[in-house]
């Protein structure tokens, strides 16, 4: 559809990924109505036919699914994923993991999980506009990847915007063991580790899927 997708990124329905996926994805900001309408729905599948449920799926379709959701939870292009995933490759070690590590430490990723943006998509936006400073110098490529004592902040025109006020704004915020953080302020006190990760995500299921 017209208008679905600008520079090559998805810009149409975020309901109509998640219900794709049929998973909560982090696109909708928790506890919105428009969140809640999504979890009414998530079992539906997008299309007029969808109601009707999902099909049996080949192996070769499990594994494209799943590639396909971890990419829309991390807000990434198929270039850009599959760089990662080569990336990951060269390390030593289990391939799977090493990528979902390398998507961790995105800067995007990084502000969402400081609990400093409601979605990874405001969080890219935060960081494409110059909101975000990484030790003092104005980082705005949302891909970075951040380093351990890394020391995080961002602009005062970036608080004062009402959903990251709020979140500022909550008592005892659930951060990863990765980040440290006082007020608008953190740092990162050691790598992501594929631990550290909640969402469900079976990453063996991408390295068969790119190793056919």
């Amino acid at each position: 559809k017209r208008g679905e997708y600008n520079m090559a990124r998805y810009t149409g329905p975020k309901n109509r990924l998640a219900r794709r996926e049929g998973m909560d994805l982090g696109l909708k900001t928790i506890g919105s109505h428009a969140h809640a309408e999504l979890l009414k729905r998530l079992a539906i599948l997008p299309g007029q036919h969808g109601v009707k449920g999902r099909r049996k799926t080949s192996g070769y379709g499990i594994q494209l699914r799943e590639k396909q959701k971890v990419k829309r939870i991390y807000g990434t292009l198929e270039r850009q994923f599959r760089k990662i995933f080569e990336q990951a490759k060269k390390w030593k070690g289990n391939t799977g993991e090493k990528l979902v590590e390398f998507l961790e430490s995105r800067l995007d990723n990084a502000i969402y999980r400081m609990n400093l943006a409601p979605t990874r998509t405001m969080a890219r936006q935060l960081v494409s506009h110059r909101h975000v400073f990484v030790n003092g110098l104005v980082v705005n490529i949302p891909s970075y990847r951040i380093k351990t004592n890394d020391v995080i902040t961002m602009t005062s025109k970036a608080l004062e915007i009402p959903a990251v006020k709020k979140l500022l704004e909550e008592k005892s915020p659930q951060l990863p063991a990765w980040i440290e953080r006082k007020g608008p302020v953190a740092k990162i006190v050691r790598m992501p580790e594929r631990s550290d990760v909640q969402e469900d995500i079976n990453e063996q299921l991408i390295v068969e899927f790119y190793s056919r």
